[in-house]
């Protein structure tokens, strides 16, 4: 189960410029600390983050939400985003190698298919999964333990989960991933994915792969840290 956005997409600040959009066109009142706000809760559902930078006010959230969505859905269609680096073959070497991959994210259903469509990805995972398909957001472990019923995962000490926040890693070992692993190509660094609970920290989604295909049985995993 591998992220999305800051993952296997590069989106140079496009999600937080959404947000910002979003926030300022439903006349909410704009946080002073923004920036460090939406940092702290990048990876979770959207409406969640909305709701954590709205101070709870549910219904402001959702209507920033509706906003966002349209916002970034343009900017997407506008070339807003590309894949990262060994991303797509990463992905294709891992389902080469009998791996099934499940691309999730925390956008809703009809941004993950503008997201899909633009990048031209709609064969190129098993399954993608947004966080409108579940109950629950990250960290809940909802998406990690829908991604493993719907591949047909045997145990979850077989699932890997690779993401570059701590809502991906806590979510990974909250549903009991035998691989969770943070990746130095998003919105979280060394600094806060280093205590985060995971069983690697890897710089690309490449070095990921090869982690999954070199790891010849549940019992050399190490356990979480952090």
């Amino acid at each position: 189960m591998i992220d999305m956005a800051g993952t296997t997409v590069r989106e140079d600040g496009l999600v937080e410029a959404s947000f910002r959009a979003a926030i300022e066109r439903v006349g909410a009142p704009f946080p002073h600390d923004f920036h460090a706000r939406f940092t702290a809760v990048r990876g979770a559902a959207k409406i969640d983050m909305f709701t954590a930078l709205l101070d709870g006010d549910a219904a402001l959230a959702a209507g920033a939400e509706c906003v966002f969505g349209d916002v970034l859905a343009d900017a997407i269609r506008a070339g807003g985003v590309s894949a990262m680096p060994g991303a797509v073959d990463a992905i294709t070497r891992l389902r080469a190698a009998g791996v099934a991959v499940a691309l999730v994210t925390g956008f809703a259903g009809p941004i993950r298919d503008v997201l899909v469509e633009t990048l031209g990805w709609s064969s190129l995972a098993d399954l993608v999964l947004s966080s409108s398909d579940v109950r629950r957001g990250r960290p809940a472990p909802d998406l990690v333990l829908t991604a493993a019923l719907e591949l047909g995962a045997g145990s979850m000490a077989r699932v890997a989960v690779a993401g570059d926040t701590v809502n991906d890693l806590v979510a990974g070992t909250r549903a009991g991933a035998g691989i969770v692993a943070g990746v130095l190509t998003g919105a979280h660094g060394i600094a806060e994915l280093g205590i985060a609970p995971h069983t690697h920290i890897v710089p690309t989604v490449a070095e990921f792969a090869t982690v999954v295909t070199t790891s010849s049985s549940s019992s050399d995993r190490p356990g979480p840290r952090g």
